[in-house]
């Protein structure tokens, strides 16, 4: 039997970094201390009320758990959880079953939003023989529709569920996509959107998927029909083999942009901010990103 090396009982996980094996509870430590660690590495106000973008898959569900753990009495108050249904057939109705035991198990104010209400069209109708630019389309509208609904529940953050392995995919797109502005860090700010946070940003997602089982918190989950199109789903992939052959890379990917945004910090000035030419909303060009899907869908006028 392989032990844990801190209290040699029984091992359920294997930091391939370190060789260090560890039980389910100092597991549970392990991941409560990153994600407190982070927590504490953003501004918050000490009555600050945190949107969490809650879908019911296996890191959003932990973030939550997470959070109303590290908050304790001050949870019920401080934290509001966000999903949107966006319409997909055969795949929302069971992660949305998920967020509702969750936040009705732990005494948490649940917003559901959608996007046939938002936008008056399903994902599956908009995209309309479009699947390939499905993450893109859903992207752009979940994001609207999670700030929308941030900013009406009065909170201050949204918190989203990305997990290191998120993270460092993220950096390695805006390379591949050639995002100056995102690697740079230089968006323009003053949007009216409100900041979001990454409380499991240093967690990996083994660390979170074994934390959601130890708990007690995970079930069986349909996958998103549409991730099969996406360049994360490469992305991923390439990275998983990069990570398995030289542990660490995830986190060395992440730090490295963090230092290189520190550095660059000041040299390269952020977007200028105008008005979007159809809708009229805050944006960095001519067209805001809504309408820009909307019109590579052709669907002017069938969204409102």
């Amino acid at each position: 039997m392989i032990v844990c090396n801190r209290c040699r009982g029984p091992a359920v996980y294997l930091s391939r970094g370190d060789g260090v094996h560890l039980c389910g509870a100092h597991l549970m430590e392990q991941v409560e201390a990153k994600t407190a660690g982070m927590l504490a590495s953003y501004t918050l106000a000490g009555d600050e009320r945190i949107a969490v973008a809650l879908s019911g898959g296996k890191d959003s569900t932990v973030l939550l758990w997470l959070l109303n753990l590290l908050l304790g009495e001050r949870a019920a108050d401080r934290l509001v959880a966000i999903t949107v249904d966006e319409g997909i057939r055969g795949y929302r109705d069971e992660t949305l079953a998920a967020a509702r035991n969750l936040t009705a198990r732990l005494g948490i104010r649940h917003i559901i939003v959608s996007f046939h209400d938002l936008f008056g069209a399903d994902l599956d109708s908009l995209l309309n023989g479009n699947q390939e630019r499905a993450c893109s389309v859903c992207g752009v509208y979940r994001r609207q529709a999670l700030q929308q609904a941030a900013v009406e529940a009065g909170a201050g953050v949204l918190a989203t569920g990305h997990c290191l392995d998120d993270e460092a995919q993220s950096v390695l797109m805006n390379y591949l996509r050639g995002d100056l502005t995102r690697i740079a860090g230089t968006l323009p700010e003053g949007t009216g959107y409100i900041p979001r946070i990454k409380p499991l940003g240093r967690v990996s997602e083994r660390e979170v998927v074994v934390y959601g089982m130890v708990a007690g918190l995970l079930s069986p989950l349909p996958e998103c029909p549409y991730t099969a199109h996406a360049l994360r789903a490469e992305v991923r992939r390439a990275l998983g083999v990069l990570e398995y052959r030289f542990p660490g890379t995830m986190l060395r990917i992440v730090e490295g942009e963090a230092d290189l945004k520190r550095m660059v910090s000041g040299m390269i000035p952020p977007s200028t901010l105008s008005k979007c030419n159809r809708c009229g909303a805050t944006c960095s060009g001519t067209l805001c990103q809504r309408c820009k899907i909307e019109g590579l869908l052709d669907r002017r006028g069938n969204v409102q």
